[in-house]
């Protein structure tokens, strides 16, 4: 049993305790139940992909992503009405595949907390492993072809091989053909126990995630780390939440704890379902730009999903074309004459009623004499001034 600190059942409870995900069964253990804890608040995840702006914006309706790996319990409730098996991956015994299911399309219970990338998506459940959880690479191949003829546009490929399987990839690269986004991990889940003590693995590819036109995912935890001693890739194309990861089990409505890179992919397929309902002229390519472009950049660029949904790259935007200018005639000449004229003799009466305000009062105050006149009429030499008779 694991303990899940960040994920308290109420602010002021006791952390919840869930139990770990399981990753592959010895021949000698039981398949995995129902878990009998649930998780009652939204575990970190949920935050670091956004998820409360995405669903403003998809849902992932309309799309349907392949899950192959354990298989998926048919009797999740999480996926109920919207989940197709194919052969005898509907019994999932090892857990892990439903709970990848989960985090892709899984919807939340009544009142419930915890919730996939892509709720309104279909799931075509399909093997890529033993029953017992140990990853084969022709079923892996076999599943990988019945999920596109199950209609599949997303494929989760949760397998991380150290080498490269000529059928595998040749069932890959037919999925990339038929215009389906392929993401896998970059690296292998290791649990604790598997991790070597004080001593680090060597980097190296995995395959499938290393073919080039897969999307390879690595991950990492609550504080932005990963495991000490988890096995690394060459190289990833994208970071997800993966680490301290909350998700369903192959029936019921418990809830187990899980960390890995496959579990950071699940969410990324997600996300590539989101996308393609939101903008379903997409291209596979241009999907997986949509993932890429606008990732949050680090050493791995970490999965940014409202950036994706909100982000317009790759085609230019057509503009329509510009209609001719047009140039109105010059005015004629005439009006413009008759205007000057007319403004013209408008300023000139102006400036003779302003000089008639400022003599007139001044004339009669004089007794219209000439400047300079004597009172009583004279003449400036002292002379009367004659009447006209």
């Amino acid at each position: 049993m694991l303990s899940l600190t960040s994920l308290p059942a109420h602010a002021d409870d006791e952390p919840v305790t869930l139990p770990p995900l399981a990753l592959e069964l010895a021949d000698d253990v039981a398949c995995t139940e129902a878990s009998d804890t649930t998780a009652e608040s939204r575990p970190w995840t949920w935050r670091a992909l956004q998820l409360t702006r995405a669903r403003q914006l998809s849902s992932g309706e309309g799309v349907t992503v392949g899950v192959v790996g354990t298989g998926v319990g048919t009797d999740v409730p999480a996926l109920s009405g919207r989940l197709t098996a194919v052969g005898e991956a509907g019994v999932d015994c090892v857990g892990h595949g439903s709970f990848a299911a989960g985090l892709i399309a899984g919807a939340a219970a009544e009142d419930g907390a915890v919730a996939g990338v892509a709720p309104a998506a279909e799931v075509v459940a399909a093997r890529a492993t033993t029953e017992r959880g140990a990853p084969d690479a022709a079923t892996a191949a076999a599943g990988v072809r019945a999920a596109v003829e199950g209609g599949a546009s997303v494929i989760w490929l949760g397998v991380a091989l150290r080498g490269q399987h000529d059928g595998l990839t040749e069932a890959v690269d037919e999925a990339l053909a038929a215009d389906v986004v392929v993401v896998a991990p970059a690296a292998p889940d290791v649990s604790p126990e598997q991790l070597p003590a004080g001593e680090e693995l060597p980097p190296r590819d995995y395959w499938p995630a290393a073919m080039p036109q897969v999307l390879s995912v690595l991950d990492f935890g609550p504080q932005d780390v990963r495991a000490d001693g988890a096995p690394l890739p060459l190289a990833a194309d994208l970071a997800a939440p993966g680490g301290d990861v909350v998700g369903i089990g192959p029936e019921g409505q418990g809830h187990f704890l899980g960390t890995g890179p496959s579990l950071a992919a699940a969410h990324v397929a997600g996300a590539a379902a989101l996308v393609r309902s939101h903008a379903p002229e997409l291209d596979r390519e241009e999907v997986v730009e949509r993932l890429l472009r606008p990732a949050y950049p680090d050493v791995v660029p970490r999965l940014d999903v409202v950036a994706s949904l909100t982000s317009f790259l790759g085609r230019p935007v057509a503009l329509p074309e510009p209609e001719p200018a047009v140039v109105p005639p010059p005015a004629p000449a005439e009006p413009a004459t008759r205007a000057l004229w007319t403004a013209g003799v408008g300023v000139a009466v102006v400036l003779v009623v302003g000089a008639l305000i400022a003599v007139v009062p001044r004339g009669k105050a004089r007794g219209w004499r000439p400047a300079g006149a004597p009172a009583g009429g004279g003449l400036p030499d002292g002379r009367a001034l004659a009447r006209r008779p």
